[in-house]
């Protein structure tokens, strides 16, 4: 690479965050959300709603860093005395948002507001009205075209949430695909839930087979909430389709051993995997894990994510999942 090659070349910051039930506080015909209203038993109202869209505003933007040169959104877009700003994430991944209305809250309205994210989100199937949505910065990422993929339910299995697909030209002119999935829980069962989940893995590789029928190298991100850990079917099967979990062991700057703590015991749960392609400008990964994201586990010992509600008790948090982190640099 040459010395011009070398000052072009920029760091891409992507987040992955399941966001822990970010509802908005009003019904939606014909989904199961009542419980996230005022007159519910959690007493979900505007104050709290908008406390948590904030909160959620606040974790992405500490997930970015100090850089001047970079080409990411900045809260000081302008910076003083040549200064460093703070950078924010080019591209953030997230789970369990309600619809539209919420993202744009949290997009045009909330402490983010300034960021200059743009955005997209599912219209799932799913029977609370959960889905998926992505965030980026015209900036590092021009949007080429965007869809969502439907996942077919096998017999018996609930709609599960729709796989957000987009495309768009990054700062060194490549095209980068990513994609976002929230894979069915594990709710009565591991072993009966499986299949599941694999059918959603098959759905997202064939959407990937073709963008490789057309590109033999592709770039592509995949991330998001998968309810399977690093050596469990799903990712296995996804390892076996030529995909490579960068995120697999990831842990924290301050304790956190992974994303999730279930019962005093860390887990993997959310991923970020990439081609072939993408492992090449791969960084760095970890659990951003800030003290003011964890509190103390007074059960189980150590400390846990600051999540919004533990069990029916409103403790002003933000999720039960922490951020995963992951830069590239092109």
């Amino acid at each position: 690479m040459n010395l011009c090659a070398l000052l072009l070349t920029t760091l891409f910051t992507f987040v992955e965050l399941n966001c822990e039930n970010l509802f908005d506080y009003t019904h939606d015909e014909g989904k199961d959300d009542m419980e996230w209203t005022p007159t519910s038993i959690r007493h979900w109202n505007k104050g709290r709603y908008w406390r948590k869209l904030n909160n959620i505003g606040q974790e992405i933007i500490s997930c970015g860093e100090q850089d001047a040169k970079s080409q990411t959104p900045s809260l000081n877009r302008e910076g003083r005395g040549g200064s460093p700003t703070w950078q924010l994430p080019d591209m953030v991944a997230l789970c369990e948002v309600e619809n539209d209305s919420v993202i744009r809250d949290l997009t045009k309205r909330s402490m983010l507001r300034n960021a200059g994210y743009e955005y997209l989100i599912t219209q799932s199937p799913d029977l609370r009205g959960i889905d998926v949505a992505l965030l980026y910065a015209p900036t590092s990422f021009r949007l080429i075209r965007s869809y969502a993929l439907r996942v077919k339910p096998l017999p018996g299995m609930r709609p599960t949430r729709d796989i957000l697909y987009a495309s768009g030209e990054i700062i060194s002119g490549d095209t980068l695909h990513v994609f976002v999935v929230h894979a069915p829980s594990r709710f009565g069962g591991e072993r009966q839930t499986r299949p599941n989940r694999r059918v959603v893995g098959e759905r997202l590789m064939a959407s990937i087979d073709s963008i490789r029928s057309l590109h033999p190298n592709p770039r592509i991100i995949v991330a998001g909430d998968f309810n399977d850990g690093d050596n469990d079917a799903l990712l296995t099967y996804l390892h076996s389709q030529r995909l490579h979990n960068i995120s697999e062991g990831a842990i924290g700057h301050h304790g956190a051993k992974a994303t999730y703590k279930y019962q005093g015991r860390w887990e993997n749960i959310d991923h970020i995997l990439v081609s072939s392609a993408m492992v090449r400008s791969f960084q760095e990964v970890y659990v951003h894990d800030p003290e003011f994201l964890t509190e103390e586990d007074s059960k189980y010992g150590g400390r846990q994510p600051h999540r919004n509600y533990n069990g029916m008790r409103y403790q002003r948090g933000f999720s039960d999942h922490l951020p995963l982190v992951a830069r590239f640099e092109f």
